[in-house]
């Protein structure tokens, strides 16, 4: 694999999935289940979207 990427995929309850897999294949995030294709789609492409902004916050203090 090139570079991380998206994958949509329908879970064994017939919902669909996204989860984010790194170059080296490891999941690194997942999404919630969605009733449609589109929909996980789309929630695919909002993280894209806002996760290069995202802060991180150390909550262990």
């Amino acid at each position: 694999m090139v570079k991380p990427r998206f994958v949509i995929y329908k879970d064994r309850a017939g919902y669909y999935r996204w989860y984010l897999q790194a170059i080296n294949g490891e999941k690194v995030a997942a999404s919630e289940a969605y009733t449609s294709k589109q929909a996980a789609i789309n929630s695919a492409h909002r993280v894209k979207q806002i996760a290069y902004s995202a802060d991180i916050v150390d909550s262990t203090n």
